[in-house]
């Protein structure tokens, strides 16, 4: 059963983490485009771009949270799904897993 005091710190960590790269990500989309109409494309182009990763960001911040909720209500370190022990390896490598291995390749 993985640390859940330890597990916290490093999640808080990794929630602060990906809060500031989302920050950066809206200011870098808040940027007006440039009047040249070949630099507007480019800007366009890593728009989308950036677009895509505050998505990916978003997901990455509910599952932490998510993660950080199961900690406050004793159940960090259980699957969500199937209520089994996560492995602990799984845990260390990522700390918001929610589900145990089995059930995680289901998904798949």
């Amino acid at each position: 059963m993985p640390d859940p005091a330890a597990a916290k710190v490093r999640l808080e960590a990794q929630l602060a983490e990906l809060e500031e790269r989302q920050e950066r990500i809206a200011q870098g989309l808040d940027e007006p485009l440039s009047q040249d109409s070949s630099e507007r494309a480019i800007e366009m182009e890593d728009d989308q771009s950036l677009a895509g990763q505050a998505v990916l960001i978003l997901r990455e911040i509910a599952s932490v949270k998510r993660a950080l909720t199961r900690i406050e209500q004793g159940v960090y370190g259980e699957c969500v799904r199937c209520g089994a022990t996560i492995a602990p390896k799984r845990m260390e490598a990522r700390p918001e897993a929610a589900l145990c291995f089995s059930c995680a390749s289901k998904e798949q």
